[in-house]
């Protein structure tokens, strides 16, 4: 069993329980508890698990990460693949971008590319790319987060509905098993759904420690994206399903040096 093979069942094990204790998964796995010890702080740091005294529980279904804290998780991973999206978005297209630390790293990828016009919920996403002078940024009204800069509730609904735009970028919490897009927060996912109604493509990006992770609601299904950005195969069932609905998969090299942050530009 590889170690990534050995990941995948200390989760699937995880779920299925609720709890693991390093003794149990030492004498399942035959390995050391050193080495479990390990794949378990590996996990954690990942968002996969939640690392408790003596083994792992399930990470929160119903409480997302801090926002800080995401703007770190698998910070070089997230690079590569915002740079691998945005190399598929031309210039002078008009797009949707959501909420997530992924999508405003995808905005930072963005500065490079002419004459976009971006309607976006997402403050961060406005102000990172509101120094371009040859993009239009439109920003959606309605009630804003504090925790995170993200806009929601129905006048957002009702702004995203007057477009309909060449890409959606949407960003994700988790993916179950059967190709359910899970998010936190209901209000969110209303205003994702409406922007997947409202794009001709839509993109998702999602490094990899979203497959099968749990958030309470329902965003929506794998089968209603174009195409999925991510850094490493997904799950197979999952791999089956977008196969049949003719998902698109878009790897990131993990060989590909990761891109510095780009700073915002200086200006008068």
């Amino acid at each position: 069993m590889t170690q990534q093979q050995r990941h995948d069942a200390i989760i699937a094990l995880v779920r299925r329980q609720g709890y693991a204790s390093i003794e149990q998964l030492t004498r399942d796995f035959g390995v050391t508890p050193q080495t479990i010890r390990r794949d378990l702080n590996a996990l954690a740091d990942d968002g996969l698990i939640r690392r408790v005294h003596g083994g792992a529980g399930l990470e929160s279904s119903t409480v997302n990460t801090a926002y800080q804290t995401r703007k770190t998780l698998n910070l070089d991973a997230k690079r590569r693949i915002a740079d691998l999206l945005a190399s598929h978005i031309p210039d002078h297209a008009s797009l949707f971008i959501n909420i997530g630390t992924s999508n405003e790293i995808v905005a930072e990828a963005l500065l490079a590319h002419h004459g976009l016009e971006v309607i976006t919920n997402n403050l961060n996403v406005a102000a990172i790319l509101q120094h371009k002078e040859d993009f239009n940024v439109i920003v959606a009204g309605g009630q804003v987060r504090s925790r995170d800069g993200g806009i929601i509730g129905e006048a957002t609904i009702d702004f995203i509905n007057q477009f309909k735009v060449d890409f959606g970028i949407i960003g994700i919490s988790g993916i179950d098993d059967d190709g359910s897009l899970l998010e936190f927060d209901y209000q969110e996912v209303r205003v994702a759904q409406a922007i997947i109604h409202n794009s001709r493509q839509v993109y998702l990006i999602a490094d990899h420690s979203k497959f099968r992770r749990n958030a309470v609601v329902r965003q929506g299904n794998i089968a209603q994206i174009d195409a999925l950005f991510t850094d490493r195969q997904p799950p197979e069932n999952l791999l089956t399903l977008m196969e049949a609905h003719d998902v698109s998969l878009h790897l990131a090299d993990a060989d590909a040096p990761p891109r510095p942050k780009t700073p915002a530009p200086l200006h008068a």
